[in-house]
C-alpha cells in the first residue's frame, strides 16, 4: 500500500488558522506539511533567551532579532524558529 500525504500551500494554511481549525495546537508548515511543535522545556527557553539577548547586543541595529515568530518562506513553509536574524534593509531602500 502506498501512502500519499496531502500538501498544503501557505494560503491554505493561513485559512485553516483563520477558521480556527488549528486552535489549541502548536503547528507549523514545513514544505507543505503541517507538523506539530513540541512544547519547549525550561532549559530550552532559557538558552533561547540568552542566545537572543547575545545576538541583539552583537548585531545592534544592523538586523532585527525575532524570537519565536513565524517566517514565510517560498517553499510552502512557515516555520517558527526559536530565533531569526532578519534584515529589513532591502525593504526600506526600495
Amino acid at each position: 500500500m502506498t501512502v500519499t500525504t496531502a500538501k498544503w500551500t501557505i494560503d491554505e494554511y493561513h485559512r485553516m488558522i483563520a477558521a480556527g481549525i488549528l486552535d489549541d495546537r502548536r503547528m507549523e508548515l514545513l514544505k507543505g506539511e503541517i507538523v506539530e511543535i513540541f512544547a519547549e522545556g525550561e532549559p530550552h527557553a532559557y538558552f533561547s533567551s540568552e542566545a537572543g539577548e547575545y545576538l541583539i547586543q552583537l548585531l545592534g541595529n544592523r538586523a532585527t532579532v525575532r524570537p519565536s515568530k513565524p517566517i514565510t518562506l517560498p517553499n510552502n513553509s512557515e516555520p517558527e524558529p526559536d530565533i531569526a536574524i532578519v534584515n529589513y534593509l532591502h525593504l526600506r531602500d526600495g
